[in-house]
């Protein structure tokens, strides 16, 4: 009986070292990991043409993936390329009369000027001495008084159209004023910005992506008006992809960004995905009603961002998702979604 006493002590001493054993270890692995739960962030964007117009094409259909700057539609630009062609020209027309205003006067200009003068000179010179001998004869009274008044009329006139002529010289040689250039300058750049907003209108003729994503909404088909406030398109943003989880309060001095984390999900019980803490919310909140912690819902959590690397395109916009972070582990700050994480598995 002894021996089989001292057998029954030995099971329990080695059952209770067992037992302590396998408590520790749990003890110190759930204090060196957090676990969070959340869901993979739903993002959306509705697209829009810039101006009004008749949809002409439209190139994807609901569920299509698209990448950046690829073409998703377009409108009629037939009103908007003549408006183009139509600011060309008057651009054109301003540009030369700057170019002729720049230039001045030509060569030839000045010396028709001078010539004009000299012919100008000439016709005072003959107006002066038909009116001294006019003027002699009417004290003869061989010529009549209204005679007199004839020729110093046409004196009057020779020396005025003189002084114009010689104006007119001075000008040409002078150029155009300084005032007529600078509003000259001024009329081509509102041409030109004129011209700049008809080409943008025309580019916006054309609807792109503007980020990864997958059309989730079709909403409007060929032949419709399109509007600026009327969307054409529904976009499922899906890059980058990430958790959006929530941390108690005391928890939270326990993370900080740069962290990684492993992210798995229903969907794919046996797959661990990668990815690092990207953000955390600098304001606390109550926690969100569709979050499943242990905690209770009335305690303050704060939000936190956990980027996924996602190159199978396996996680879906709203899927719960399970949040394991390391708490042991180096941190390196100042990871975001081009974090080698993803690059290095």
């Amino acid at each position: 009986m002894d021996k089989k006493k001292a057998i029954v002590l030995f099971l329990i001493i080695a059952l209770t070292a067992c037992s302590i054993y396998v408590l520790k270890r749990h003890r110190e692995t759930h204090l060196d990991t957090l676990t969070l739960y959340g869901n993979v962030d739903i993002r959306q964007i509705e697209l829009a043409f810039h101006d009004t117009g008749r949809i002409s094409h439209i190139f994807v259909q609901e569920g299509d993936t698209v990448r950046p700057g690829q073409l998703l539609a377009e409108i009629d630009p037939v009103r908007y390329e003549m408006s183009v062609r139509e600011l060309e020209g008057e651009v054109e027309v301003q540009r030369q009369i700057l170019k002729r205003l720049l230039a001045g006067s030509r060569p030839q200009e000045i010396r028709q000027a001078r010539a004009r003068v000299r012919a100008d000179e000439a016709v005072l010179q003959n107006a002066e001495v038909t009116y001294r001998r006019i003027k002699e004869l009417t004290k003869t009274e061989y010529v009549s008084r209204q005679r007199l008044d004839d020729v110093t009329a046409r004196l009057e006139t020779a020396r005025a159209e003189l002084r114009s002529a010689r104006e007119a010289l001075d000008l040409a040689i002078v150029g155009p004023r300084r005032e007529d250039i600078e509003a000259a300058k001024a009329r081509l750049k509102q041409y030109q910005a004129a011209l700049g907003l008809a080409r943008q209108r025309l580019a916006d003729t054309k609807l792109y992506a503007p980020s990864y994503g997958v059309i989730q909404d079709r909403i409007m088909e060929p032949g419709d008006m399109a509007f600026p406030e009327k969307p054409v398109f529904t976009v499922a943003l899906d890059r980058p992809i990430w958790v959006r989880a929530y941390v108690s309060e005391p928890e939270i001095g326990k993370v900080v960004p740069g962290m990684e984390a492993d992210v798995t999900t229903d969907s794919y019980p046996n797959k661990v995905y990668k990815g690092w803490i990207g953000f955390i919310s600098p304001t606390a909140e109550f926690t969100p009603k569709n979050v499943e912690t242990p905690d209770l819902r009335t305690r303050l959590v704060y939000q936190i961002r956990v980027y996924v690397c996602n190159g199978n395109n396996e996680l879906r916009l709203g899927m719960p998702a399970t949040v394991t972070i390391r708490l042991d582990q180096p941190i390196s700050m100042g990871r975001g979604p081009g974090s080698s994480v993803c690059q290095n598995r």
